[in-house]
């Protein structure tokens, strides 16, 4: 059995689910899951209302970020953004939109088991900042 199972999540902008899913399995799976996220197309800025929403859980969210799925992809390219971890292949990998479910996704190095787990998109409402602020709080 390993010591430590590598999880990824991804959705296609990485700026929500995906980064807050990485958050909770980081803080709930340490030490026996490193959870990590990207996105096929990444906004480039994790939403605000998601920092919110994990900060409000008492979760840490240092380091997060917006990032290409292609930091995943390679071995050494994983190394870069992550370079406490000395070999980088994931265990799982989760899709948590059904845009990203639908991509073609790339080969995953020491093939992971991947799995579906659509999740409603909080980043897609629009209205006022309290009705945008009642999606990301509400537990789908």
């Amino acid at each position: 059995m390993k010591s430590r199972y590598n999880v990824l999540f991804l959705c296609t902008g990485n700026s929500a689910r995906s980064i807050m899913a990485e958050a909770i399995l980081r803080k709930k799976g340490f030490p026996d899951f490193a959870a990590f996220s990207a996105g096929s197309h990444p906004s480039g800025r994790v939403r605000p209302e998601a920092l919110r929403q994990l900060e409000s859980a008492h979760l840490p969210i240092d380091g997060l970020r917006s990032k290409n799925w292609d930091e995943f992809a390679q071995p050494d390219a994983a190394q870069i953004s992550v370079p406490q971890l000395v070999v980088l292949t994931m265990d799982f990998v989760f899709t948590v939109c059904d845009n990203a479910a639908n991509e073609v996704c790339p080969i995953w190095p020491g093939q992971p088991m991947t799995a579906h787990w659509g999740v409603p998109d909080p980043a897609a409402i629009r209205g006022t900042a309290e009705e945008i602020g009642a999606h990301f709080a509400t537990p789908t």
